[in-house]
Order: C-alpha cells, then sequence, then structure tokens
C-alpha cells in the first residue's frame, strides 16, 4: 500500500466554501432594502421638481405673452393694468380657455386671466403694474405646495419687468 493516499472528506466546519449563513442573507437584504428605499426617494423627489420646474416655465411663458401683448398695444396700456384681487372672480369653463374673436385689451385680459387659472391652477393670481410707465412689471404667483422643504419661500412666484 505504499504509494497510495489516503483522502480524508472534510466536513463543513473546515471548508471555506462552505455557503452563506442566514445572518449573512438577513444583512445583504437589509442593504438592499435600504438601497431601493433611497432610490425610490430619489424618484420622487425628482418627480416633485419635475412638476415644479414646469410650472416656472409655464409661470415665465405666461408672463412673457403678457408683456408681448402689451407690446403690440402701447396706445391702450392702462387697459392692461391687473391687480391680485381680479383673479378672485375668474373661472375657468369646463372646455378651457377659448381664443378671443376680437384682439381688445379687455378680450385679451379675460383670455390671459383664464390661462394663468388654467395652467397654473386655481390659486394661482397674477399682477401687471403699468404705473411706472414706460416700465411695466408682471408678478405671475401660484401654489408650489409639492415641494416642501427649506429651498422654497412657499408659493411659486415669477417677476418679468421691462421697459417698453
Amino acid at each position: 500500500m505504499t504509494g497510495r493516499r489516503r483522502c480524508r472528506a472534510v466536513g463543513r466546519r473546515g471548508s471555506a466554501a462552505g455557503g452563506f449563513s442566514l445572518i449573512e442573507v438577513l444583512i445583504a437584504l437589509v442593504v438592499l432594502a435600504v438601497g431601493l428605499l433611497g432610490l425610490a426617494l430619489l424618484q420622487t423627489m425628482n418627480l416633485r421638481y419635475t412638476v415644479s420646474s414646469q410650472q416656472r416655465t409655464q409661470a415665465v411663458t405666461l408672463a412673457g405673452q403678457m408683456l408681448d401683448t402689451i407690446r403690440l398695444n402701447r396706445s391702450e396700456l392702462s387697459a392692461y393694468s391687473v391687480a391680485t384681487e381680479d383673479f378672485a372672480s375668474v373661472t375657468v369653463p369646463l372646455a378651457g380657455c377659448t381664443r378671443v374673436s376680437q384682439a381688445t385689451p379687455a378680450a385679451n385680459l379675460a383670455r390671459w386671466k383664464c390661462e394663468v387659472k388654467e395652467i397654473l391652477g386655481a390659486s394661482a393670481t397674477a399682477a401687471v403694474d403699468v404705473t411706472n410707465a414706460p416700465r411695466v412689471k408682471v408678478t405671475v404667483s401660484w401654489d408650489d405646495s409639492l415641494i416642501n422643504d427649506v429651498s422654497t419661500d412657499g408659493p411659486g412666484k415669477v417677476v418679468m419687468e421691462t421697459v417698453l
């Protein structure tokens, strides 16, 4: 029997690759769960900031539209004066805001106020200050309650000012 080797079976305790214990699996699951919760929170915050950014872009567009409308009709500058209180009576029809058939200052203003409410929500308001003509200031405000952190100061607000 010389030259023959004897092989001895190594049991579970002596093996380096014996498998995972239950505690190791549970720790891995906890780490994975924390990572997935972090990704879910990231996605939620991304959605909130995307909606807020979209509203801000639409508010800038609305303010720019009003300034362009005033530029086209400078002779009727005083007719475009709007206070935030004027938005209390504005309601958006079920079919949405309609285009005006006549481009009078009153019709333009009514359409614009309706669009502000329709696009930015029922709590949206705006003001057009023409008292310092030829300097015109348009302020659009809306409820930006989707973002509830320290980086925002309450409602969303866009202010555009120009000299005609």
